[in-house]
């Protein structure tokens, strides 16, 4: 059965050139360009971000994860001097937006440095990324981040999966009332996205859209050393996979 609600727009969370055409093939609308997803996502390279931005025939959105390092969202000054640079090269190259975050010690909105980062931005969307998730308080901070002027809040309702966190997500929806978009991200799968659309009334949702996992074609392998945390999934390739994203965007399950 096709997608009775059009309004629903697919985010794909992409880590290349390759996966941002993919995100584009299955019909996102966006992508959030990172590296290093397996430790949530940090800054990727001015490298990979200028390839994307100038790629030729990609149309698609383009969005920045500006987080300067794995681990919390408590950042020193030079943390955050870093990510306000790594703002302005996304400016200078002209990609739509930059997804933001940070946070005090106490867990709340870490006001002076997001809005340094907010300013930064200048014209380009900002959205507020999955930080949200481990503040203190989310209905005082959907309030705050409003107040910083950002477009979006990325959540997966301060649970581990956003079909698990959908409860607070709704409530969220509500209390931004058109204000900002609320859009869940985390676990959000062709299978579940239906029910969670259903119990949030969000329009817009954040995937990785990952296909099969397959093998990085190495042929030669030295079994005495392994760089991932898990050495069975040293060679095991996982990517966005356009027709993964075209049910996101078209199924209901």
């Amino acid at each position: 059965m096709k997608n009775t609600i059009p309004m629903r727009k697919i985010e794909v969370c992409c880590a290349s050139l390759d996966e941002a055409r993919e995100a584009q093939a299955g019909g996102a609308v966006r992508i959030e360009l990172c590296s290093a997803l397996g430790a949530g996502g940090i800054t990727p390279s001015a490298g990979t971000i200028a390839a994307v931005a100038r790629a030729e025939g990609l149309s698609i959105d383009v969005n920045v994860l500006i987080r300067a390092r794995e681990g919390s969202f408590l950042y020193t000054r030079e943390e955050v001097d870093i990510m306000v640079r790594d703002i302005e090269l996304c400016r200078r190259e002209c990609v739509h937006g930059v997804v933001i975050g940070a946070l005090t010690a106490d867990g709340d909105i870490d006001i002076g440095a997001c809005r340094r980062m907010v300013e930064a931005a200048g014209g380009m969307s900002v959205t507020f990324h999955r930080a949200f998730d481990v503040c203190r308080d989310p209905h005082r901070a959907l309030e705050q981040i409003i107040a910083l002027g950002c477009d979006r809040l990325l959540t997966s309702g301060q649970q581990a999966t956003a079909e698990a966190g959908a409860g607070l997500i709704a409530r969220l929806v509500e209390q931004a009332a058109g204000r900002i978009i609320v859009m869940p991200g985390s676990g959000i799968r062709p299978s579940n996205i239906a029910a969670i659309e259903r119990v949030t009334r969000a329009t817009e949702f954040h995937s990785t859209a990952r296909g099969a996992a397959t093998d990085d074609g190495m042929r030669y392998r030295n079994p005495s050393v392994s760089f991932a945390a898990d050495p069975a999934e040293e060679h095991v390739v996982r990517r966005s996979d356009r027709s993964v994203v075209s049910q996101l965007v078209n199924d209901v399950a």
